[in-house]
């Protein structure tokens, strides 16, 4: 049994926010009770602090200085209901507190490059610490737990500048008149980010103990002075990242044939980015892997979506024989600048009622002309019966019966239907080539289509089913089917292909309040469903 409150309240014309939550569950069986109370959420939408409520000039450097705010607390025990309120709210209750402030602002330098520096505090306070040491005589661990209020403080600060170039280019004019211009927008971004080895003894967060293990060996290790905390402790060791992008895109301006709308632009390269970091404070291997990511619009509503992942090192084999990165770049080892290790892409598309109707209509306006060419035969149908002029429009409906009638005043009767097939290929690493000292490539494909048909207003039947290109066969199937009975709603699903073959049927009243009222009929996978 579990019960839930929520509660939040804004304050009028400000921008504090308070959300308050509590949680109860208890397990019948053993009698446990978990409680979370209270939790409690203070936030702070983003404010300039330094702007001046009337301002008087130019704008001020500091005035484009923003700041946010977040606050969480939380307090939780599970425990047996005999035992519950017997528990220390300081030893016993898993609690903690967070403090976030992002701190940011963009300056524009030279005019055409923008600096944004920001700087990210956050403070954890929680209630207990425990200290670890290592006891020769019992050859273990021994823990020692004491109660107080610690604060547990990091940031991290970055600072980023980024610009727009503009590449104008006109096709030559034996090419036509057709292409009026072609745009190149390059928008270059270097940025750092940096913070310091918050596990130094200097900060305090983390503790360290000495020991002989079997071999006679000294090993000293670190470990967390604060283990399980509900918000985490800082990461060990520096950082020190600088990352450079390259994104661009490519659009062309031509002539439409539509006189009212001029010209028209065509995207060609929607989006093609390029991206790479070097980490200063990494003892090896400080060049992150290229990533690259492409965009294009084909069609109208068809977008081809790909991105690519880059190694920049070599590979060696160790002791054992087993394949290790290693930290030779490829380019020192003469094999270029990266090896395409990881890219992939899907398509989609929905096949439905509209899908040729569009085409249809299309080709009738052809033939018969534009609507606007028609004549207008209202005073006809003014002169003719009332029935049969009140039903003449198409899927107008009827006054007692609630039938749509088509234009030629039968009813009408459409099946809405859908059909979705949804196409991915990814290349990645395969099998280790130890000749090339390579991982070759490898190719995965997966083929899934799903549909739906409604043949009447009360009937649906919809499937979804995935194709095993290794296997060439129906890797999954899902049937369902359901009726609209009123007051009931009955459905029926099955798996009729497949090593998990079998099916479900279930009637159950709609209301809410009679939501127990129903029958349930179901087999299990186990039961080797046999189809005939």
């Amino acid at each position: 049994k579990s019960s839930t409150i929520n509660m939040t309240y804004r304050i009028p014309n400000s921008k504090w926010s308070f959300s308050t939550t509590a949680d109860i569950a208890q397990r019948t069986q053993d009698s446990t009770l978990a409680v979370s109370f209270p939790n409690l959420t203070v936030s702070l939408s983003q404010v300039y602090p330094f702007k001046r409520k009337r301002a008087v000039g130019a704008e001020r450097w500091y005035e484009k200085i923003k700041l946010s705010y977040s606050g969480q607390f939380q307090n939780s025990l599970t425990a047996k209901q005999d035992q519950f309120f017997k528990k220390s709210l300081i030893k016993d209750w898993r609690n903690g507190m967070r403090h976030s402030i992002p701190i940011s602002a963009t300056f524009n330098l030279f005019k055409y490059i923008n600096l944004t520096p920001q700087i990210s505090l956050n403070d954890r306070m929680y209630t207990s610490k425990v200290r670890r040491s290592w006891d020769p005589n019992a050859s273990a661990e021994v823990c020692d737990t004491t109660y107080s209020l610690y604060n547990v403080w990091d940031f991290n600060a970055s600072v980023s500048l980024d610009t727009k170039i503009y590449g104008f280019f006109q096709p030559m004019k034996f090419l036509g008149d057709k292409v009026k211009m072609i745009r190149h927008v390059l928008t270059p971004t270097i940025s750092f980010s940096g913070a310091p080895d918050f596990s130094s003894p200097f900060f305090g967060y983390y503790g360290n103990y000495s020991y002989q293990d079997s071999k006679g060996e000294t090993v000293t290790k670190k470990y967390s002075l604060f283990p399980n905390a509900l918000y985490g402790v800082p990461g060990q060791g520096r950082q020190g990242v600088v990352s450079v992008s390259l994104a661009n895109n490519v659009e062309m301006k031509v002539k439409s044939d539509n006189d009212s709308i001029g010209e028209k632009k065509i995207s060609l390269i929607e989006n093609f980015s390029v991206s790479q970091s070097y980490n200063f404070a990494a003892d090896s291997m400080n060049w992150s892997n290229i990533q690259t990511s492409l965009l294009l619009r084909l069609v109208k509503n068809f977008n081809l979506s790909l991105s690519a992942t880059w190694d920049v090192y070599t590979y060696q084999l160790n002791s054992a024989g087993n394949p290790v990165r290693v930290n030779v770049p490829r380019w020192k080892a003469g094999k270029g600048l990266g090896r395409l290790s990881s890219t992939g892409t899907s398509f989609s598309y929905t096949f439905n009622n509209n899908t040729f109707k569009r085409k249809d209509k299309k080709d009738d306006k052809k033939k018969s002309g534009s609507v606007d060419d028609e004549p207008d035969n209202s005073h006809e149908l003014e002169n003719t019966s009332g029935d049969f002029r009140n039903n003449r429009t198409g899927n107008s409906e009827t006054a007692d019966s609630g039938l749509q009638l088509n234009d030629d005043g039968y009813m009408a009767w459409e099946v809405p239907w859908s059909l979705t097939f949804n196409y991915s290929v990814n290349y990645g690493y395969g099998a280790f080539n130890k000749k090339k000292m390579e991982y070759d490539g490898k190719i995965t494909q997966n083929l899934s289509f799903s549909g739906n048909i409604q043949p009447t207003k009360n009937w649906n039947f919809g499937f979804s089913a995935s194709y095993n290109f290794d296997t060439h066969k129906i890797a999954y199937m899902n049937c369902n089917i359901s009726r609209d009975l009123h007051c009931f709603t009955m459905t029926a699903s099955f798996i009729p292909v497949g090593p998990y073959k079998s099916y479900n049927f279930h009637i159950a009243v709609k209301s809410s309040l009679l939501q127990d009222l129903k029958y349930d009929k179901r087999s299990s996978m186990t039961n080797g469903v046999t189809w005939y």
